[in-house]
C-alpha cells in the first residue's frame, strides 16, 4: 500500500500532538497535554449518578477530572472502581502500531471492546486506518464523535439501520463505510434499498467467508458464487471491495490443532479473493482482505502476506482487546502467540494488562473466606477475576510516600461472583480484613468496559489523571 494512498484515504480528523479529551498523555519528547477542543459531540460531565464517582461532588466536566487531585489508594473514590493504567494503555497502543508496521498491514481496531470515543481517538493517532464496529448503534455513536471510516463487521439488516446508513452516505460524502454480505437475497435487498434511497454512490461491501459451526459467512464455494453473481447484478448500487472472515472462534479438532484449522480457513479466504478477482467482481480501488481478532492476528498477517494479486490490496486486521489486554484470557492467548511467532520478541515487552477493578473487603465470615464488594455488574464474569494485589488504607487516610499495593499469595483466589459480591478463598493466615482494598485483573475486556459509563485513568501512583466515557 502506498504512503500517499494511506494518507489521503484516512479521513479521520488528525491531531499532530498526542492529545485526547480529558486524558493527560505523556510520551517521550512530549510533555503532558490536555486537548480541550470539543469533538463533534461533547461528553456529559461526571456526577454522583455515575458509578465510581464520589457522592458529594457536583457535575465535573470530563476534561477537568485530572484537576480534582484524586488518588485511588487515598480512598478519594468509592469502590468498586474500574481504572485503566495509563502507562500500560499507551504501551499496548504503541506495541500494536509497531507490530503492524513490521507486518505491512493496516488496522481498524474493533471499537465494540471499549465503545469509548476517546480511546478510538488514541487508536487513530497511533495509525488506525479506521474503526470496526458490530452494530448500527455503535456506528451512530462513533459518527457522533467524528469517525469517518467505519467497518461494520456484520451484515447490515433491519429497516431503521439500513435507512440510517444510506442517509448518512447520502448526506456526508466523507463517510467511508463498509459492511458484510453472505447471502444473495440480502445483496438484492440492499441494492433495492440503495436504489430507492438515491444515495449517489455505491454501498461498499465485503464478502464474508465462514466455516461450518461458526457464525456468519459463506460456508462453501457455491454460496460464494451465488453472492458474487448477485453483487454483479447489484451494481452500481453495491460495490464489492474485499473479502472478510473471523477466525477467532475456530476450535481445534481431535486430530488437528487450532493453528492448522485457522491456516485452512485463511487459505479459503485467499482462494475466495482470487476467485473474485478472476471474475472481475471487485469494484475500483485497493482490495481489502480482512480478518484477525485479538488472539490470532499474527497468523492472519503471516498467511495473508503470501497473497499475490494483479491489483493493489491491503491486509486489514481488527483486534480490539489488545488496547487494555487482560490478566487471563488474552494473557494466555498472547503467550501462545509469542511461542508460535518468536519474532515479536524484537518488539520488546509484550502487551500488558491495563484494566483493573478494585473493591473493598466487606466481610470475612470464615477464616478461609472473604467477601469483596464487587460482582457481575462490575467485572467480566467469563472467568473468575485474577487477584492482583491488595492495599490497606492508612488510618489517617494519607498513604505514606511511595505506598503501593502489595501482592497476595497464589492461594488467594476468586471462587464466585454474585451480582454485587465476589467470593474469595483465602488461607487462614491471610492478612485481609474488613476495609482492605483488593485489586482484580479482568478476563475479556469487552465485558468489563460495558459495565462502566466512565472509567478513570491512573498513573503508577494511582493518581487520577483523566477519565474516559463509554457508550454501550
Amino acid at each position: 500500500m502506498s504512503k500517499v494512498y494511506r494518507e489521503t484515504f484516512f479521513d479521520f480528523e488528525r491531531h499532530r500532538e498526542p492529545q485526547h479529551y480529558g486524558l493527560i498523555v505523556e510520551r517521550k519528547g512530549v510533555g503532558p497535554a490536555l486537548n480541550k477542543k470539543a469533538a463533534t459531540r461533547a461528553h456529559a460531565p461526571l456526577d454522583a449518578c455515575v458509578k465510581g464517582m464520589p457522592g458529594l461532588i457536583g457535575p465535573v466536566p470530563v476534561e477537568d477530572i485530572a484537576k480534582q487531585g484524586w488518588n485511588v489508594l487515598r480512598e478519594d473514590l468509592p469502590l468498586p472502581l474500574a481504572v485503566i493504567r495509563q502507562d500500560a494503555l499507551h504501551h499496548n497502543s504503541d506495541w500494536m502500531r509497531r507490530f503492524l508496521e513490521e507486518r505491512g498491514s493496516i488496522f481498524a481496531p474493533h471499537g465494540k471492546t471499549t465503545m469509548s470515543p476517546q480511546l478510538f481517538d488514541l487508536q487513530r493517532r497511533d495509525g488506525a486506518w479506521g474503526i470496526t464496529l458490530a452494530t448500527c448503534h455503535q456506528v451512530q455513536v462513533a459518527r457522533q464523535f467524528g469517525a469517518k471510516r467505519i467497518v461494520l463487521a456484520n451484515q447490515l439488516v433491519g429497516k431503521q439501520s439500513v435507512a440510517y446508513i444510506l442517509q448518512a452516505l447520502r448526506d456526508d460524502p466523507s463517510f467511508d463505510f463498509y459492511c458484510l454480505v453472505d447471502d444473495a437475497a440480502h445483496v438484492q435487498a440492499l441494492a433495492q434499498a440503495a436504489r430507492e434511497a438515491d444515495v449517489g454512490r455505491p454501498l461498499q461491501v465485503l464478502l464474508e467467508v465462514g466455516y461450518a459451526g461458526g457464525r456468519t459467512g459463506c460456508r462453501d464455494d457455491a454460496c460464494v458464487q451465488e453472492v458474487i453473481a448477485a453483487l454483479k447484478h447489484a451494481s452500481p448500487y453495491l460495490a464489492l471491495r474485499g473479502v472478510e472472515g473471523f477466525e477467532g472462534l475456530i476450535k481445534p479438532l481431535p486430530d488437528q490443532d487450532v493453528e492448522t484449522q485457522i491456516a485452512a480457513f485463511l487459505a479459503r479466504m485467499i482462494a475466495t479473493v482470487q476467485a473474485c478477482e478472476a471474475q472481475q467482481a471487485f469494484a475500483d480501488g485497493p482490495i481489502l482482505l480482512s480478518a484477525g481478532g485479538s488472539s490470532f492476528y499474527d497468523l492472519v498477517t503471516r498467511h495473508f502476506s503470501s497473497l499475490r494479486l494483479s491489483r493493489e490490496h491491503m491486509v486489514l486486521t481488527r483486534s480490539g482487546c489488545y488496547l487494555t489486554h487482560d490478566s487471563h484470557l488474552y494473557k494466555e492467548a498472547f503467550a501462545r502467540l509469542k511461542d508460535r511467532s518468536p519474532d515479536v520478541a524484537s518488539l520488546g515487552h509484550g502487551l500488558r494488562p491495563a484494566l483493573e477493578v478494585w473493591g473493598y473487603v466487606q466481610s470475612r465470615p470464615e477464616s478461609g473466606k472473604v467477601i469483596v464488594n464487587l460482582g457481575k455488574r462490575d467485572i467480566s464474569p467469563d472467568h473468575m477475576p485474577p487477584v492482583m494485589g491488595w492495599f490497606r488504607p492508612a488510618a489517617n487516610a494519607v498513604p505514606a510516600a511511595g505506598a503501593a499495593p502489595s501482592s497476595l499469595s497464589p492461594d488467594h483466589v476468586a471462587t464466585g461472583l454474585d451480582d454485587q459480591h465476589c467470593h474469595m478463598s483465602v488461607p487462614a493466615d491471610s492478612p485481609l480484613r474488613v476495609g482492605d482494598m483488593v485489586c482484580f485483573g479482568i478476563s475479556h475486556p469487552c465485558l468489563t468496559f460495558d459495565k462502566w459509563e466512565a472509567i478513570l485513568m491512573v498513573d503508577e501512583r494511582y493518581d487520577v489523571v483523566g477519565a474516559i466515557r463509554t457508550y454501550f
